[in-house]
C-alpha cells in the first residue's frame, strides 16, 4: 500500500497507522491489516480499478445489514472513492472455529434478518455486485422486479459479451414470459446480502457468524438461500434453523433454480461462457 494511502486512513481514523501488511483477499480488491498507533486493529481494502461510488454503496451495505442486529456485520470505520486514494476500513475480526451452534445461529439469524424486511423491492440507490452495476430501481412487484432489474440487464450483458447460446436465450426468454407464475406467492420486501456465498460468512473469535461483502437489496429472500445453496458451504443445519425460525412457503424446493440464475448469469458475465452449461441445467431445472 502506497504510503501517502496509508498516511491518509491514519487520518481519517485519527491515530497514525504503525504497521501495515498485505493479507489475503478477493479477486477484486487488495486486503490489508493496518494496525494504529492507539492499539486498534484495522482491516482495509483497496482496488487500483475505481468503480464510481463501490466503497461507499458497501459501507451504506453493512450498515443497512447491521441495523437489525440480526448477525455480526463488520463495523465500517471510513471510507473513501477518491480515485488514487479508494478505500474502506473496516474492524478487524480476528476468525475463530465455528461453535458447536454454529449453524443454528446464522440460520436463526438470516431468518431474523430478512424478517427485518426492506422499503421496496430494490434499494434508494444502484450498487454492484462483484464489479457488475446492480440496478435497484423500485418496481411494485417482485416478479417484475426479478425480470427486468435482474435477469434481463445480465441476459443482455451475456449478448453483448458473446456469451449467450441459443439454448440460454429461449430458456431466458421462457422464464421471463412466465416469470409471474414461476415466483411462486407474494411476500414482502426481505433484507437481503445479496451476495451470500460460503465466501461470504465468516466465523469470529467466538465461533459465531459474521457476514462480509454484501450486495444489497429489498428482495425475495429465497434469492440468497438458493445463492447459499449453489456453491455448497453451508450445512443442513443452518437451512433447517432458517426454517424454524421463519417458515419458507410452498413449492421453495421448485424454485431454487430459478433463484440460482442471477448468480450464474452474474458468472456468465464477470468470467465467460465457461458458466453458460450452468445457466442451461437451471433453465431446464425449471418447470
Amino acid at each position: 500500500m502506497e504510503r501517502a494511502l496509508v498516511e491518509r486512513i491514519g487520518a481519517e481514523l485519527g491515530s497514525p497507522v504503525s504497521r501495515a501488511r498485505t493479507i489475503a483477499g478477493g479477486d477484486i480488491n487488495a486486503a490489508h491489516a493496518l494496525e494504529l498507533r492507539d492499539g486498534r486493529h484495522v482491516f482495509v481494502k483497496t482496488q487500483a480499478r475505481t468503480l464510481p461510488g463501490l466503497f461507499a454503496h458497501e459501507a451504506s451495505g453493512l450498515r443497512w445489514l447491521a441495523e437489525p442486529r440480526a448477525l455480526r456485520i463488520p463495523e465500517v470505520l471510513a471510507f473513501s472513492d477518491e480515485p488514487g486514494a479508494a478505500f474502506l476500513a473496516l474492524e478487524l475480526i480476528a476468525t475463530g472455529a465455528p461453535a458447536r451452534d454454529h449453524g443454528e445461529q446464522l440460520g436463526r439469524g438470516l431468518a431474523a434478518l430478512h424478517q427485518s424486511g426492506a422499503p421496496s423491492f430494490g434499494l434508494a440507490h444502484d450498487n454492484y455486485l462483484a464489479t457488475l452495476p446492480q440496478l435497484n430501481q423500485a418496481l411494485p412487484s417482485w416478479p417484475r422486479f426479478y425480470a427486468e432489474r435482474r435477469l434481463q440487464p445480465l441476459l443482455a450483458g451475456a449478448i453483448e459479451r458473446g456469451c449467450a447460446s441459443a439454448r440460454m436465450r429461449r430458456g431466458l426468454e421462457r422464464v421471463l414470459t412466465n416469470i409471474d407464475a414461476l415466483c411462486g406467492d407474494p411476500e414482502p420486501p426481505a433484507r437481503l446480502h445479496g451476495d451470500l456465498w460460503g465466501g461470504n460468512a465468516l466465523c469470529d473469535e467466538r465461533g459465531a457468524p459474521v457476514l462480509i461483502d454484501p450486495a444489497v437489496y429489498g428482495g425475495h429472500r429465497e434469492v440468497d438461500l438458493a445463492m447459499m445453496r449453489l456453491f455448497d458451504g453451508f450445512s443442513a443445519r443452518v437451512f433447517g434453523a432458517y426454517h424454524e425460525a421463519y417458515p419458507l412457503s410452498a413449492g421453495h424446493e421448485e424454485r431454487i433454480a430459478l433463484y440460482q440464475l442471477y448468480p450464474l448469469l452474474a458468472h456468465v458475465n464477470l468470467f465467460g461462457s465457461g458458466y453458460v452449461s450452468s445457466v442451461e441445467r437451471a433453465l431446464d431445472a425449471i418447470d
